[in-house]
């Protein structure tokens, strides 16, 4: 369990900081446990806000933390060609023209984010230039714009704003049969005090937001097929096989979190299966080839 996704710890991060608000906004409200209808709609309202708070930071975030360098003004002549493919290819997929960028790695990677189809980008790794012929290079970005066309990174969003939801509405039910269980036959006395229960809700809500990434990797593997199926439509099915038979000759991806679930390249092995981002490559060659 290496790489979590940077937008699930991103969204952990924010769900952590609005529980504090919830905290003190459920206190003075009453929506408490006793009310659960009431405490299930504030932790929906909250769960959803992170997640769309992730989704609008997602562009920013994703050029600091790999370093990329948004293409202002073509300077070189892959540049200018790398521009004007991603500008083919949305053209003919029917959406605006997202940034393009270029980010340091010596592995061949490429990811795609952004809030929405008219504010999103597109950025290569230094290693995918280099050891890449261009008709691989065509083949993932047209997967990395299939994934803008179809709208995953708002899917997504909606899926984890489910997820908080639930994961800040039961870590609240939790902490309050502990803190139930600790007062015993004695209401006038015991339980955890308030403090304590605060720092069980954020414990609770961070284990089960880890947890309840499974359910958000499961979504991501199954968009990869679909935007794979979106590069064979747009590029040609043959030059995707071979830019993921590229890959899987290559090096472990470097790179980490929101990245990795919109990035081309995706190892894992054993029980972290089910935190991986993307399917295997060998499973994902032959879905394309049964195409």
């Amino acid at each position: 369990m290496q790489r979590i996704l940077l937008f699930l710890m991103t969204n952990i991060a924010i769900l952590v900081v609005v529980s504090f608000v919830f905290n003190i906004i459920s206190a003075n409200t009453g929506l408490t446990v006793q009310n659960p209808l009431g405490l299930l709609i504030l932790c929906g309202l909250f769960g959803f806000g992170g997640a769309f708070v992730s989704l609008f930071i997602s562009r920013w975030m994703a050029v600091r933390a790999t370093g990329a360098q948004v293409i202002e003004q073509p300077r070189t002549p892959a540049e200018r060609w790398l521009v004007e493919t991603v500008k083919q290819q949305t053209q003919k997929a029917g959406i605006p023209m997202p940034q393009v960028a270029i980010f340091p790695s010596h592995a061949p990677n490429a990811f795609a984010t952004g809030r929405s189809k008219s504010a999103s980008l597109v950025a290569v790794s230094t290693g995918l230039l280099e050891q890449m012929n261009q008709d691989e290079i065509e083949a993932v970005l047209a997967h990395e714009v299939s994934h803008i066309a179809n709208g995953d990174m708002v899917t997504l969003t909606l899926i984890q704003g489910v997820v908080n939801t639930f994961v800040m509405f039961f870590a609240r039910i939790i902490a309050s049969a502990i803190d139930n269980a600790t007062r015993g036959n004695n209401q006038q006395g015991g339980g955890l005090g308030t403090l304590a229960y605060f720092g069980i809700v954020m414990v609770l809500e961070i284990v089960f937001g880890i947890l309840a990434s499974i359910i958000v990797m499961w979504f991501s593997r199954k968009r990869e097929f679909r935007a794979d199926a979106g590069s064979a439509q747009l590029v040609g099915k043959q030059k995707m096989i071979a830019a993921l038979e590229r890959l899987q000759r290559g090096q472990e991806p470097e790179l980490r979190g929101s990245m990795l679930a919109f990035g081309i390249n995706g190892k894992r092995s054993g029980l972290s299966r089910l935190f991986m981002s993307h399917p295997p490559l060998s499973e994902r060659i032959e879905a394309l080839r049964r195409i």
